[in-house]
């Protein structure tokens, strides 16, 4: 072994907002003493969500007939349901055609994709 992941870091236009997003999502803690580099220890081991600004942020395309999502998190749910509505009333997008029996797509609130996955 080489190393370990440290972090995910998330580009974007508001590095607390984003970083509250997912901590709505998510739970676990937020650090936000350096609004250049915000911290949320969510659970993930030693690796940590973090949220850095990005004053010229694109969003990826999805989908994009190229593929390309740049990356993504895949969140588990006991069922759509009842976490659906709630991803939506704090700012995520779905995408429409996305849903299969185990996964569904949906944007963050500056566009990164994301799925909520079943079990």
């Amino acid at each position: 072994m080489i190393g370990f992941v440290n972090a995910i870091a998330l580009d974007g236009p508001d590095p607390v907002g984003l970083a509250r997003f997912y901590q709505h999502v998510l739970g676990g803690e937020l650090d936000t003493s350096d609004p250049e580099w915000v911290t949320l220890d969510c659970g993930l081991g030693k690796a940590k969500l973090t949220f850095q600004p990005s004053t010229s942020y694109v969003p990826p395309q999805f989908p994009d007939p190229n593929g390309s999502q740049q990356f993504h998190l895949d969140i588990q749910v006991d069922d759509f349901e009842s976490a659906e509505p709630q991803i939506l009333d704090l700012g995520a997008r779905k995408v429409e055609g996305q849903e299969h029996p185990g996964f569904r797509v949906y944007l963050d609130p500056v566009g990164h994709p994301f799925c909520l996955v079943l079990e």
